[in-house]
């Protein structure tokens, strides 16, 4: 091994050492964590020792390089000091663009690195405390807006979900909500009661029932290896950044929103208990009937039709043209009418979606008003960098952390005031069987 791997690997050691030791600040460490810590510190004393030696032999039986440049003790600098800053010079206060602060990162982490001073050194919420070794700093606020901009503009459904930012040091988030599962009198707002001044002769007090919703922040984390050669183009990393990983991300939320199951990522649509399954025709295959539309909109809460959207599977799409009552046809296709970046069905608009369910499996049709999912997160997209854990292969490791949750604001379907079949703002159709 070369001088420049065994300080490398020296360096990872040390580190996955003290990840294991920050773990004794809130729990006793296990005895599988100090049988890491023993095999550990055998590495650090293996790689300290071949450093020992390879000063020993450049001290005394190899001449060493520094010793052959005619260099005297005093002229030779180990650790070379960064160049000072001219002072009539004006030092930039921002970065110019995302690209330029991944490399100012990548730089930092550099043994010996002289940090950029518009690098942030502050620890990010959910991540380990940064420093120099570690080359960990906070994604500049401008970019991180930015970055999650684009996240939630390439997520069709994030988009669409009411958002709540949390505070600086709030990881989690109470909100009361009405705990009403009925319509009926003395049902509404969860027990509330009005009388007629000759309905009853006495009157009777209600009051209405609440319920406490908790968000707690869960992770999204994406990792990103960038080569020494795209490294030198801050231009060409930022795109790979920005693009890649915004749609990524975005991928993901889409996905949770429909079916995260609630454990250690948001609750999705599909697994909530608001969620209204419309059953299936008698003998039904897979495909799609005028029937099954029109059941799906009657039990769509009728405070949310004017909000609600279709989410279909794209095979789905096909069938959609096949749907008519008589000779009238229930799907306008997109650019029938002005304006109209969307086809409509019975008059809302229809978003194919990769994530819905494939064709005949619940969830592949859904009717939906995200006015009524709740999103809260933390500031932006968190960043990391470390040159050692891809030392071996010229490569650098970007960490990204997004910390979000979300669960639909309804906890139940509604019982309306007339009729037994209850509505939801959350729609889909059951699971079909058979073919095409």
């Amino acid at each position: 091994m070369k001088r420049k791997e065994i300080v490398a690997r020296l360096k990872d050691a040390q580190l996955r050492g003290k990840n294991i030791l920050s773990k004794s600040e809130q729990r006793e460490l296990t005895d599988e964590d100090i049988a890491a810590l023993d095999k550990i510190k055998v590495e650090i004393d293996k790689y300290k020792k071949l450093l020992d030696c390879i000063k020993d032999f450049d001290a005394t039986d190899t001449p060493a390089e520094e010793e052959n440049s005619g260099d005297t003790a005093d002229d030779k600098e180990e650790d070379p000091e960064p160049p000072k800053a001219d002072p009539a010079k004006k030092e930039e206060k921002s970065f110019r663009n995302l690209g330029d602060q991944m490399m100012a990162v990548y730089r930092a982490s550099q043994p010996g690195a002289r940090i950029d001073s518009r690098l942030s050194t502050r620890s990010a919420s959910g991540l380990n405390a940064t420093n120099a070794s570690d080359g960990g700093f906070l994604v500049e606020t401008q970019f991180v807006k930015d970055l999650l901009k684009r996240t939630y503009d390439t997520g069709i459904l994030a988009s669409r979900c009411k958002k709540i930012p949390l505070t600086t040091n709030a990881n989690s988030i109470k909100i009361n909500a009405v705990d009403e599962i009925s319509r009926a009198n003395g049902s509404r707002w969860g027990g509330l009661q009005t009388y007629w001044e000759n309905e009853a002769d006495q009157f009777s007090a209600s009051k209405p029932k609440f319920r406490q919703m908790e968000l707690s922040l869960k992770k999204l984390t994406g990792l990103c290896y960038v080569t020494d050669e795209l490294l030198q183009d801050a231009a060409a990393l930022e795109k790979v950044i920005k693009d890649g990983f915004a749609e990524e991300f975005g991928f993901k939320m889409d996905d949770v929103i429909l079916r995260g199951s609630g454990a250690g990522q948001p609750l999705g649509i599909l697994n909530s208990d608001a969620l209204v399954k419309v059953d299936k025709e008698k003998n039904q295959t897979a495909k799609i009937t005028v029937e099954n539309i029109v059941k799906m909109w009657s039990r769509m809460w009728s405070r949310s039709r004017s909000n609600a959207v279709w989410f279909i599977n794209p095979e789905i799409e096909p069938l959609l043209y096949t749907l008519v009552v008589g000779d009238k046809p229930v799907y306008i296709p997109a650019g029938s009418m002005a304006n109209a970046p969307y086809g409509t069905l019975l008059g809302r608009p229809v978003v194919a979606l990769e994530q819905c369910s494939e064709l005949g499996e619940a969830g592949d049709i859904i009717l939906a008003d995200l006015s009524q999912y709740l999103l809260i997160d933390k500031g932006g997209i968190n960043t990391a960098s470390s040159i050692h854990v891809r030392f071996l292969y010229d490569e650098a490791v970007f960490r990204f952390i997004y910390r979000v949750d979300g669960q639909p604001v309804w906890n139940k379907a509604l019982k309306p005031y007339k009729g037994d079949a209850t509505v939801s703002p959350f729609i889909t159709l059951a699971k079909r069987g058979g073919t095409n």
